[in-house]
């Protein structure tokens, strides 16, 4: 928890986020940076890297998200009144503007075994049971419906065509999150990611059986 970090700055700068993501309803909220940052720290204690960069990333990795609205340039501010140094909130800033999934069709380019980490703790939070119940929360905050039977996948081939796509939640784990498994760049997140890519198979499955009455 931020009360309890040893160093002063990502101290700093968690307590910002959770006060900043307290009441973000769609699935981004502080739960979900938190669980980021402990998958964050988990892989790299397999991986390497610099783990200073890779705490600071996990947190403020969603400062600046398309979906959440906040300006370009958030971040760097918040980490330099975290007390960051600009060095390392450069590196920060840089991995952010990259983690996000832009769709099916657009290639992950993530140079750095820092990013990748963050990359990796990020989707698996997509992954599972927590990223079911997160797939219909962003649903439900979006007034996306459950499901439309007439609708078919459709795997974006630019981050425009992703980011304007308004597909039900159940088209989510078609055009998303069935394809995060395969994506993942360590060998600890992809050894995480099995068990939770297996479950939402299961559970789509059981959704549709239900769905038509077949159950």
């Amino acid at each position: 928890m931020p009360s309890t970090h040893p160093d002063p700055g990502i101290q700093a700068f968690a307590q910002r986020l959770r006060n900043e993501f307290a009441v973000e309803a769609s699935g981004h909220d502080w739960w979900h940076v938190w669980r980021v940052w402990r998958l964050a720290r988990r892989i790299a204690e397999v991986e390497g890297g610099d783990l200073y960069v890779v705490e600071l990333a996990a947190l403020g990795h969603d400062v600046e998200d398309h979906k959440l609205g906040r300006p370009p340039g958030t971040l760097a501010t918040w980490l330099e009144e975290a007390g960051v140094d600009g060095a390392s909130a450069a590196r920060v800033v840089e991995i952010a503007q990259r983690v996000s999934f832009k769709g099916a069709g657009v290639a992950d380019e993530m140079p750095t075994l820092e990013g990748q980490i963050v990359q990796d703790a990020d989707r698996l939070d997509a992954l599972g049971a927590i990223g079911i119940a997160r797939t219909f929360a962003y649903g439900g905050a979006k007034g996306r419906l459950l499901y439309d039977p007439s609708e078919s996948p459709q795997l974006h081939g630019s981050f425009e065509e992703y980011k304007n796509a308004g597909s039900s939640s159940l088209m989510h784990f078609y055009e998303k999150l069935f394809l995060l498994k395969d994506r993942l760049h360590t060998p600890a997140a992809r050894a995480i990611a099995r068990e939770r890519h297996a479950f939402m198979e299961q559970f789509v499955e059981r959704f549709l059986a239900e769905w038509s009455g077949g159950d």
